[in-house]
């Protein structure tokens, strides 16, 4: 008996899941398909706190797979190189007819599918890729001039132009439990290579849908009306903490937007939902320019710049020992709990790329090889946003002060005491700049901020000129 094949990657859940409902509606039975890549996952600097938080939910997504009759198969190979050969080995074995999967943009995946199609062509095996990680297909949200965007605001407008006022959401029904014959090939969950467990990652980040659910609908209720006013305050609740799941796939992004869309229409579901589009915007930029996943710069009159390689300074920013409490604090936050707040992300990549002048790749990578919700796209777009090297990014010229944001966005130094109990006897004065006072327990600033500000000024300004 043939069987209709879903594909799972980054797409970890059950409802609203389009290629997983697609395999359903084709009438045959369908089975669920997961490879694991590890080195491919080392080659993409995944943070372990991600891969166990992938490994986690794979584990619930197995059981609500279960509940719906659905088996789900699970391999192993080193990297995606490897992938087109299983491929070969598997459609035969399962007698496969359909294989469906969920689109992926970045240029290392693209090159992967492609690969597959291939294989499923000279075996004639229908597969399809459908629209799930963005709101819209990038292919199809151009410009006037039939061009892809390359500012968000015109980009937002259209996206909002283009959507329905509600989002289909998808379900799948319960089928008759598939028997799968015995494979050589196949492994448990268990014994796919993943990270280390660590139990403050599971109490911080719990797995499946409906923790998901639960978060969504929790942001939704009590703080999305006040989210334009408090989400740049990182001692305030102020976000969503939805991000993690997002990257994972544990939620869809039409069901973020249709949550959104539930309460009452203001600033705040409008900002949130603009947050949402800047995923889907990253996402469309790796798509048309996939270049910036090459390692390069969006902008190419950039390429100039002397970025500077301090292995020492660059070690000091890593551990939060750079004498900018706020700084130190949000690299805490991320050492800690896998994550950090928005508004610091642009706070210590600016500071990374401006005033010590480090190459923003740099930052980047140490990033992904930390963050819980670690995204290429939405990881390099913010990177080159605040690095000044990509697409709608700010002026050279605009450079954050640190020191200054701290007092606006940390005012009495909450989240500064929370990640550096040592400045917790300062007043709320001296804690945002404690160099004043060099007190014992902690290191002075390792940068004038005016010296880095003007020697990064001068560095793009020279950067343009012989570009």
């Amino acid at each position: 008996m043939s069987v209709a094949l879903h594909w799972f990657r980054t797409d970890l859940r059950v409802a609203d899941n389009p290629g997983l409902s697609a395999a359903q509606s084709s009438g045959l039975p369908v089975v669920g398909l997961y490879i694991a890549t590890p080195g491919q996952w080392q080659a993409h600097d995944d943070a372990p706190i991600k891969l166990d938080f992938w490994r986690r939910n794979l584990l619930a997504l197995e059981a609500a797979l279960q509940q719906h009759g659905i088996p789900l198969l699970c391999i192993q190979v080193n990297s995606y190189r490897d992938i087109p050969a299983r491929f070969e080995q598997l459609l035969p074995l399962l007698k496969v007819a359909q294989l469906h999967c969920n689109a992926e943009y970045p240029l290392n995946e693209r090159r992967r599918d492609e690969a597959v199609a291939a294989v499923c062509g000279r075996l004639g095996v229908h597969m399809q890729q459908h629209l799930d990680q963005v709101l819209i297909e990038p292919a199809r949200l151009l410009n006037k001039s039939a061009l892809p965007f390359k500012v968000f605001t015109p980009y937002a407008r259209a996206a909002r132009e283009m959507l329905p006022p509600a989002l289909w959401l998808q379900k799948i029904a319960v089928q008759t439990t598939v028997q799968l014959p015995v494979l050589p090939l196949a492994k448990q969950v268990s014994e796919l290579t993943f990270a280390s467990s660590n139990a403050a990652w599971t109490a911080l980040w719990p797995a499946g849908e409906q923790h998901a659910q639960q978060r969504l609908t929790t942001f939704c209720q009590q703080r999305i009306a006040d989210y334009k006013l408090q989400r740049d305050f990182p001692a305030i609740e102020g976000t969503s903490t939805i991000s993690a799941y997002l990257a994972a796939g544990v939620v869809s992004v039409r069901q973020c937007w249709q949550a959104a869309q539930q309460w009452q229409d203001g600033a705040g579901v409008f900002t949130w939902q603009n947050e949402l589009l800047w995923h889907d915007f990253y996402k469309y930029i790796a798509w048309h320019f996939p270049h910036i996943c090459l390692h390069k710069p969006w902008k190419s009159d950039v390429g100039h710049v002397p970025w500077r390689h301090d292995q020492n300074e660059f070690q000091h920013w890593c551990e939060g020992r750079t004498g900018i409490p706020l700084i130190d604090a949000a690299m805490q936050q991320l050492l800690q709990t896998g994550w950090m707040h928005n508004r610091l992300r642009m706070i210590v990549a600016m500071f990374l790329t401006k005033h010590l002048l480090i190459d923003w790749r740099w930052g980047e990578r140490w990033f992904m090889q930390h963050l819980v919700d670690g995204d290429f796209a939405a990881n390099n777009g913010g990177w080159q946003w605040s690095a000044s090297t990509g697409t709608d990014a700010v002026p050279y010229f605009r450079i954050f002060n640190p020191v200054t944001q701290s007092q606006r966005f940390d005012e009495e130094g909450a989240f500064i005491r929370r990640y550096l109990p040592q400045l917790a006897d300062l007043d709320n004065a001296t804690v945002h700049a404690p160099g004043l006072l060099r007190p014992v327990s902690y290191v002075p600033p390792m940068i004038d901020l005016a010296f880095g500000r003007e020697r990064a000024l001068l560095a793009f300004k020279r950067a343009n000129v012989f570009a």
